[in-house]
């Protein structure tokens, strides 16, 4: 999918916005998404995509996920996991009853997208970001890092790196899932 254009608006603040992410491990470029979007929210809802998948590209728990994502967001930011059901329609469903209305949701997901778009107005995180602030890095690239056991630090925050560390879960990420990163 090419990047649509910002929809409308987006100069002004946002209401109620949504976003869904796997967040595992939760990097740098992510970060600067969350702060351009409790910045300019009123009302902030974060799931954790995925949140039922225990595997190489989701290596962190949905708790151990929100863990990482608290380290940066305020306290009154909900945050809610978002299982993978294999079905398209009826996670959709689940998302519209888990988020409810919403004057925004925010994806880069072109499938996700395809899903959400008769519901909400959407938007590419890449344009809620100033462009000073834009972190080029993806999940993949983090996770292939520390498989390889190089170069992964520089591409979360100090908080997630030590979050990490401190719980011995990039040594068990590649114990358990090295072999096959995605």
């Amino acid at each position: 999918m090419a990047l649509p254009p910002p929809p409308p608006g987006l100069g002004e603040r946002l209401g109620r916005v949504g976003m869904i992410a796997r967040w595992r491990p939760l990097h740098r470029g992510q970060v600067a998404v969350l702060d351009a979007l409790v910045a300019r929210s009123e009302t902030l809802v974060i799931g954790i995509g995925s949140s039922n998948q225990y595997d190489a590209r989701n290596p962190f728990t949905a708790e151990e996920t929100e863990s990482m994502l608290r380290l940066h967001l305020p306290a009154e930011v909900r945050v809610l996991p978002v299982p993978d059901l294999g079905h398209g329609p009826r996670w959709t469903a689940m998302v519209l009853e888990l988020l409810g209305p919403l004057d925004l949701f925010v994806t880069a997901n072109p499938y996700v997208w395809s899903l959400l778009a008769p519901h909400y107005r959407l938007c590419h995180p890449v344009h809620l970001v100033p462009l000073e602030r834009r972190v080029p890095v993806e999940g993949t690239m983090v996770r292939r890092a520390m498989a390889e056991g190089e170069g992964w630090r520089e591409l979360v925050t100090p908080e997630v790196e030590r979050w990490l560390d401190e719980r011995g879960l990039v040594e068990r990420f590649r114990r358990e899932f090295a072999g096959a990163t995605s």
